[in-house]
């Protein structure tokens, strides 16, 4: 094996030192095909190497503690690369013969030889040996004309081509077992960054992938040839938007004995000489730019403190658009008053602006053009 594979890499080699410039394209296009089916070879000789290397417990001979972390520091592989060489290992030692063959005569790759795997495992727990190795046969076929994702997706409805008398049934339960799946593995991190901002991070689960594809995706689209956001930034926008939405809707449950809001404090001066900052109810602060946006068609609370910070007088809250008054310039405006701007009134804040001595009240969605635009 060993004098085998230094005539091969003394022939690659050789390969490598032909210019490629000087051949045909037809020469180029069999030397591209050979040396895929060459690669796919290789990797099989690879796989039999480690399964065996694995089985006569090498690494650990060695003071490693597994194989994939002796593969790791060998081969200076990624520990997850390591496990999954390991993993595949095994796994063509397991599958049939077919499938080995297939691999070791070039005709499929090594991500579709674990496609071809997993799905010939769950064919013959559904229906049986006799089907599995139908299902062999089938999959070695459709690899010829599909990568391995297209062969995972077609590989779902495998048993309609192998055992179709069962075919619904298992689907059936293929479909239960795979919400259980993702009912288990559902979740949402959300890490507070040391300047305020949230990392978020989690698997949703398919009805809520769907429900927030749903909501974002058309809220995430370019405004227009202006609109210079990358398709993250959009998507953030998106998600704040069906915040603010869920927000107005008053829907949402209590939270400490109040409605579900957000609370910014700020000074009357600096409010009303719209120059002041904003500090959250978690101790962060918010641009006067910010605390203006949120202050139009928000609620006020007015309260007097004391010099040392203690409350002399709390009145009543009280809103600068009113319930009546948001209705009437839904109404007159017919959604967001900035020119080219189609979104409608519920997506909206209101805000009060100052022009020519004159208060006007229109609705806005204020966040979606630059600050130099009015946004």
């Amino acid at each position: 094996m060993i004098d085998a594979l230094e005539q091969a890499e003394a022939a690659v080699a050789a390969c490598y030192d032909t210019a490629a410039w000087a051949a045909s394209e037809r020469d180029l296009v069999a030397a591209l095909d050979a040396t895929h089916r060459i690669e796919q070879r290789l990797a099989a000789v690879k796989l039999g190497l480690v399964r065996e290397l694995d089985g006569r417990g090498t690494a650990n001979a060695q003071g490693a503690s597994c194989t994939a972390v002796w593969l790791r520091d060998r081969l200076r592989l990624g520990v997850g690369a390591a496990r999954r060489l390991v993993g595949l290992a095994a796994g063509l030692d397991a599958a049939p013969a077919a499938v080995r063959d297939a691999l070791a005569g070039g005709a499929v790759d090594v991500d579709q030889v674990r496609v071809i795997a997993d799905t010939v495992e769950t064919v013959h727990t559904a229906a049986g040996p006799e089907a599995a190795d139908k299902a062999v046969g089938v999959l070695v076929d459709w690899a010829a004309q599909f990568d391995a994702t297209q062969l995972r997706r077609l590989g779902t409805r495998i048993l309609d081509h192998v055992a179709p008398e069962i075919a619904d049934a298992a689907a059936e339960a293929a479909l239960r077992a795979a919400e259980s799946r993702s009912a288990r593995d559902r979740h949402l991190t959300l890490s507070e960054q040391t300047d305020g901002r949230l990392r978020l991070t989690g698997i949703l689960d398919v009805e809520a992938a769907a429900l927030l594809r749903a909501a974002i995706d058309p809220l995430s689209a370019p405004t227009g040839p202006d609109d210079n956001r990358t398709a993250g930034q959009r998507r953030h926008d998106a998600f704040t938007d069906v915040f603010r939405l869920a927000l107005r809707s008053g829907e949402l449950p209590e939270h400490g004995g109040d409605p579900t809001q957000v609370v910014v404090t700020t000074s009357y001066d600096g409010l009303t000489r719209q120059m002041g900052a904003g500090t959250l109810d978690t101790g962060l602060q918010l641009t006067p730019e910010a605390v203006r946006r949120l202050a139009c068609d928000a609620a006020v609370l007015p309260a007097v403190l004391g010099g040392a910070g203690q409350p002399l007088d709390v009145g009543r809250q009280r809103r600068l658009i009113t319930g009546p008054l948001r209705r009437a310039l839904a109404l007159r405006d017919r959604g967001c008053a900035f020119p080219g701007c189609d979104r409608p009134p519920r997506w909206c804040a209101a805000h009060v602006r100052r022009e020519a001595l004159i208060d006007r009240v229109e609705v806005r969605d204020h966040h979606r053009r630059p600050v130099a635009a009015g946004r």
